[in-house]
């Protein structure tokens, strides 16, 4: 899987997503705080998988967190993470299979890149890349030729 870049410049606007999801969904799209670690992480942790928690719990390592959740009803819906494996990298996400296709995702996405470019880039990596067609018509990410190789090449798995 190859890595993609993002131009941060350009980004949608994800206010109106957030307005709609708020509105049509009672969605609330945060960054968790330290109190939260846990909770967020053991989430993670169950729905996705141990490599992705480890991930989660490198976000809490700054203030405010390299994460953003999407929740309601004191339940998580979804996750976005941004910086944690690699500087500038983006992920992992992920939103529960019951909740997908409402834009929780994208409006995780949009909210992670923000942040990315309130750091002050111009160009955020999403690393080992599935979904390229979905990353691509969402914020016009393009491969990065040669990422074959990337910062996950000897990543230790944990046994299932």
């Amino acid at each position: 899987m190859k890595d993609l870049l993002v131009r941060l410049m350009e980004l949608p606007d994800s206010s109106p997503l957030e307005k709609k999801l708020g509105a049509d969904e009672s969605i609330v799209v945060k960054r968790p705080i330290a109190p939260e670690k846990s909770i967020v992480s053991k989430w993670v942790g169950q729905h996705f998988s141990p490599n992705w928690k480890d991930e989660v719990e490198a976000a809490f390592n700054t203030t405010p967190t390299n994460c953003y959740i999407a929740i309601r009803d004191q339940k998580i819906l979804g996750f976005a993470c941004f910086e944690c494996t690699a500087k500038n990298f983006f992920g992992p996400t992920g939103v529960l299979e019951t909740e997908q296709g409402k834009g929780i995702g994208k409006l995780l996405l949009l909210k992670a890149l923000e942040a990315l470019k309130d750091m002050g880039y111009a160009y955020a990596i999403i690393g080992g890349v599935g979904p390229v067609a979905y990353y691509r018509k969402t914020v016009g990410a393009q491969e990065i030729e040669g990422s074959e190789v990337s910062v996950y090449q000897h990543l230790l798995k944990h046994p299932r």
